[in-house]
This record gives structure tokens, C-alpha cells and sequence, in this order.
């Protein structure tokens, strides 16, 4: 029994982390673009292809980042609802409730 609320408490410790540093990592990013989309406004030399090219690209790293969190949260909740299952038929099979 322990050890399933070792295992247990180590996949919510990872994903305590995970969050924050994904986090940490999507404040960057989104500095970033601001950065990047401040200086092409500026530009006026750069061509108006090359600015939907560059919109495109932040669209779509944006929806890979989302859908990336998606997954890991998903495959978290699903590591974290194994865990509790084993533990409540750990806990049926001991007689306690």
C-alpha cells in the first residue's frame, strides 16, 4: 500500500513541475512573439508574405504547445486514476473502508 501512494504522490510531484516549468516555458514563448511581432510592425521593409508566414507559424506552434499540454495532462489524470483504482482494490481486498 505504500508504495502505490509513493508512486502516486512522485506522479503528482512530476506533474506539479511539468505545469510550472510548461508554464515558465509559454511565458517565454508568448514574450517572444511579442518581441518578434513588435519588431516586424516596425519593419517596414518586410514583405507582407513574410508576415503571414510568420503569424501562421505562432498559430500553429501555438495550437502544437496546446495540444501537447493536452496529452501530457491527459496521460497524468489517466497514471493518477490507475493508482486510485489500485488502491480502493487494494483496499477491497484488505477488508477496510
Amino acid at each position: 500500500m505504500e508504495q502505490k501512494l509513493m508512486a502516486r504522490q512522485m506522479i503528482e510531484f512530476n506533474k506539479n513541475v511539468f505545469d510550472n516549468s510548461f508554464s515558465a516555458m509559454s511565458a517565454l514563448q508568448d514574450q517572444a512573439e511579442k518581441l518578434m511581432l513588435n519588431i516586424l510592425d516596425k519593419a517596414v521593409w518586410f514583405p507582407e508574405e513574410g508576415k503571414r508566414t510568420i503569424n501562421e507559424w505562432i498559430t500553429s506552434y501555438k495550437k502544437s504547445r496546446d495540444d501537447f499540454k493536452a496529452a501530457a495532462d491527459e496521460s497524468y489524470k489517466k497514471a493518477a486514476d490507475y493508482f486510485v483504482a489500485a488502491e480502493k482494490q487494494q483496499t477491497k481486498k484488505s477488508g477496510k473502508k
